[in-house]
Protein backbone atom coordinates (compact mmCIF):
# COMPACT_ATOMS: atom_id res chain seq x y z
CA UNK A 1 0.00 0.00 0.00
CA UNK A 2 1.10 3.45 -0.97
CA UNK A 3 1.76 6.76 1.84
CA UNK A 4 -1.11 8.37 -1.19
CA UNK A 5 -3.47 4.87 -0.91
CA UNK A 6 -3.11 5.54 3.40
CA UNK A 7 -3.44 8.72 3.32
CA UNK A 8 -6.63 8.66 0.65
CA UNK A 9 -8.14 6.51 2.97
CA UNK A 10 -7.31 8.04 6.44
CA UNK A 11 -7.46 11.78 5.74
CA UNK A 12 -11.09 11.62 5.14
CA UNK A 13 -12.10 9.29 7.34
CA UNK A 14 -10.48 11.53 10.38
CA UNK A 15 -12.36 14.50 9.08
CA UNK A 16 -15.73 13.15 8.87
CA UNK A 17 -15.17 11.59 12.19
CA UNK A 18 -14.37 15.74 13.35
CA UNK A 19 -17.49 16.51 11.69
CA UNK A 20 -19.77 13.66 13.05
CA UNK A 21 -23.10 14.68 14.01
CA UNK A 22 -23.59 12.15 16.69
CA UNK A 23 -23.31 12.31 20.35
CA UNK A 24 -20.78 15.29 21.53
CA UNK A 25 -19.34 12.86 23.71
CA UNK A 26 -15.81 13.52 22.31
CA UNK A 27 -15.41 16.81 23.19
CA UNK A 28 -13.26 16.54 25.66
CA UNK A 29 -14.76 16.95 29.67
CA UNK A 30 -18.07 16.92 28.19
CA UNK A 31 -20.78 14.33 29.99
CA UNK A 32 -20.92 10.83 27.92
CA UNK A 33 -24.35 10.84 26.12
CA UNK A 34 -26.44 13.62 25.55
CA UNK A 35 -30.20 12.39 26.29
CA UNK A 36 -32.10 11.94 22.66
CA UNK A 37 -34.31 15.04 23.41
CA UNK A 38 -31.26 17.46 22.71
CA UNK A 39 -31.82 15.95 18.99
CA UNK A 40 -34.50 19.20 19.02
CA UNK A 41 -32.06 21.54 20.52
CA UNK A 42 -29.07 20.67 18.72
CA UNK A 43 -30.85 22.05 15.22
CA UNK A 44 -29.82 25.42 16.49
CA UNK A 45 -27.49 25.01 19.81
CA UNK A 46 -23.96 23.71 20.35
CA UNK A 47 -22.70 22.35 23.51
CA UNK A 48 -18.96 23.66 21.73
CA UNK A 49 -17.55 26.89 23.93
CA UNK A 50 -17.53 29.76 21.46
CA UNK A 51 -19.74 27.97 18.69
CA UNK A 52 -22.96 29.49 18.13
CA UNK A 53 -25.68 28.80 16.10
CA UNK A 54 -28.94 30.10 15.66
CA UNK A 55 -28.69 30.01 19.42
CA UNK A 56 -25.96 30.27 21.26
CA UNK A 57 -23.90 27.90 22.69
CA UNK A 58 -24.68 26.19 25.61
CA UNK A 59 -21.23 24.99 27.08
CA UNK A 60 -21.02 26.36 30.66
CA UNK A 61 -25.11 27.45 30.59
CA UNK A 62 -25.92 25.44 33.76
CA UNK A 63 -24.88 28.11 36.61
CA UNK A 64 -24.49 31.08 34.31
CA UNK A 65 -26.16 34.00 34.16
CA UNK A 66 -29.02 34.21 30.80
CA UNK A 67 -27.33 35.94 28.29
CA UNK A 68 -23.62 34.79 29.36
CA UNK A 69 -22.52 34.16 25.66
CA UNK A 70 -20.76 37.53 25.25
CA UNK A 71 -20.76 37.07 20.85
CA UNK A 72 -24.27 36.27 20.88
CA UNK A 73 -27.32 38.91 19.69
CA UNK A 74 -29.55 37.82 22.83
CA UNK A 75 -32.83 39.36 22.46
CA UNK A 76 -33.51 41.96 25.30
CA UNK A 77 -36.06 40.08 27.41
CA UNK A 78 -33.26 37.33 27.40
CA UNK A 79 -30.58 40.15 28.23
CA UNK A 80 -33.08 41.71 31.08
CA UNK A 81 -34.67 38.74 32.57
CA UNK A 82 -32.12 38.17 35.53
CA UNK A 83 -31.89 34.33 35.49
CA UNK A 84 -29.51 32.55 36.35
CA UNK A 85 -29.95 28.75 34.52
CA UNK A 86 -30.28 26.42 37.64
CA UNK A 87 -32.47 23.44 37.36
CA UNK A 88 -35.60 25.23 38.44
CA UNK A 89 -35.49 27.85 35.63
CA UNK A 90 -33.62 25.28 32.91
CA UNK A 91 -37.41 23.21 33.74
CA UNK A 92 -39.76 26.36 33.59
CA UNK A 93 -37.89 27.91 30.53
CA UNK A 94 -37.25 24.22 28.41
CA UNK A 95 -41.33 23.54 29.32
CA UNK A 96 -42.61 26.63 28.00
CA UNK A 97 -39.86 29.48 26.79
CA UNK A 98 -42.38 32.16 25.76
CA UNK A 99 -43.49 31.73 29.05
CA UNK A 100 -40.72 32.03 31.18
CA UNK A 101 -39.45 34.78 29.38
CA UNK A 102 -41.99 36.91 27.55
CA UNK A 103 -40.41 38.35 24.19
CA UNK A 104 -37.89 35.86 24.30
CA UNK A 105 -36.59 35.51 20.40
CA UNK A 106 -36.43 31.72 21.04
CA UNK A 107 -39.37 30.15 18.96
CA UNK A 108 -39.11 26.79 20.16
CA UNK A 109 -42.34 25.49 21.58
CA UNK A 110 -41.00 23.76 24.62
CA UNK A 111 -40.40 20.07 26.02
CA UNK A 112 -43.77 19.03 27.44
CA UNK A 113 -41.98 15.66 28.86
CA UNK A 114 -41.13 16.14 32.42
CA UNK A 115 -38.77 12.92 32.77
CA UNK A 116 -37.16 14.13 29.18
CA UNK A 117 -36.47 17.62 30.56
CA UNK A 118 -34.86 16.13 33.51
CA UNK A 119 -32.88 13.88 31.41
CA UNK A 120 -31.76 17.55 29.37
CA UNK A 121 -31.17 19.44 32.66
CA UNK A 122 -29.02 16.44 34.03
CA UNK A 123 -26.41 16.57 31.29
CA UNK A 124 -26.55 20.10 30.53
CA UNK A 125 -25.47 20.57 34.18
CA UNK A 126 -22.60 17.95 33.33
CA UNK A 127 -21.36 19.58 30.63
Amino acid sequence: MTIRTVLGILVPACLLGACSSGPESAIPGKAAERPAAFAQCAICHSVEPGRNGIGPSLAGVYGAQAGHVADYAYSTAMRESGLTWDEATLDSYLQNPRAAVPNTKMSYAGLRDDAQRAELIAWLKAL
